[in-house]
């Protein structure tokens, strides 16, 4: 191997940093369909697990968005270079359930967990509403994530429902509730997988998982809701690029 093959960036992101290109210069203009997956497989020599891979982290970064069984498109009004980075409690929060890729398997109320309840200002073990939803790309899971509500903000919505919601939960909760979700503050961990995360993914309990766990605000300043991301450390690479 090379010195240049050592040290080259994976092939995933290789082919991140290829489309943001073809986006900047006019290539993909604002609004367009990407190229099929089937199309960028021959195009940059790869397998489809690592395009789809390199789709999610333009997706995690709101520069795609991706529509199951019609494919990708840049958004009308891409973010700029600087300063955005990865955003994964962002795009679960503006992400919506329908479609083959997500599926809900638990919803219900539950005892806060002591880290959650003190991030939402409760009591340990006070009653909240929580959703978990799981992500799969090419019929394998990715990304599981689990909400965590206060009663008062989840009663009257579909949170604690376990049908798909055909909007994303910032769209819902704004509709239903007129609350209005205003930044997210996110913690990156990396751990070994909990229980749940193991039966899920069906790892072993010594293996990396990357966990997201993200305090959402509404405009007052009031916690409103926690997310917390669990994605496993061998499908998943969180990556930055910015000028200096």
């Amino acid at each position: 191997m090379s010195v240049e093959d050592q040290y080259a960036p994976p092939k995933y992101a290789q082919i991140v940093t290829a489309i943001r290109r073809k986006i900047e210069d006019g290539t993909y203009p604002p609004g367009s369909q990407l190229p099929s997956e089937t199309q960028l497989v021959r195009e940059f020599a790869v397998s489809r697990p690592t395009v789809v891979r390199a789709l999610q982290v333009l997706q995690l970064r709101g520069i795609i968005d991706r529509e199951h069984g019609k494919g990708s498109y840049v958004k009308s009004t891409p973010p700029s270079g600087d300063g955005e980075g990865s955003r994964p409690g962002r795009a679960v929060l503006d992400r919506a359930e329908t479609g083959g890729d997500a599926a809900v398997i638990q919803a219900g109320t539950q005892p806060a967990p002591a880290n959650v309840a003190g991030m939402l200002s409760l009591p340990d073990g006070t009653p909240v509403v929580m959703r978990r939803v799981l992500l799969s790309e090419a019929d394998e899971p990715v990304e599981l994530v689990t909400f965590w509500c206060p009663m008062q903000i989840a009663e009257g919505t579909d949170l604690g429902r376990a049908q798909a919601l055909s909007v994303s939960v910032r769209q819902h909760v704004q509709a239903v509730k007129g609350l209005r979700l205003d930044h997210v503050t996110e913690r990156l961990s990396a751990r070994h997988p909990l229980p749940h995360e193991v039966k899920v993914f069906k790892l072993s309990k010594s293996a990396a998982v990357l966990g997201v766990l993200g305090q959402v605000f509404d405009s007052s300043g009031r916690a409103v809701l926690v997310v917390d991301i669990a994605m496993p450390g061998t499908l998943h690479e969180l990556e930055d690029s910015y000028s200096l």
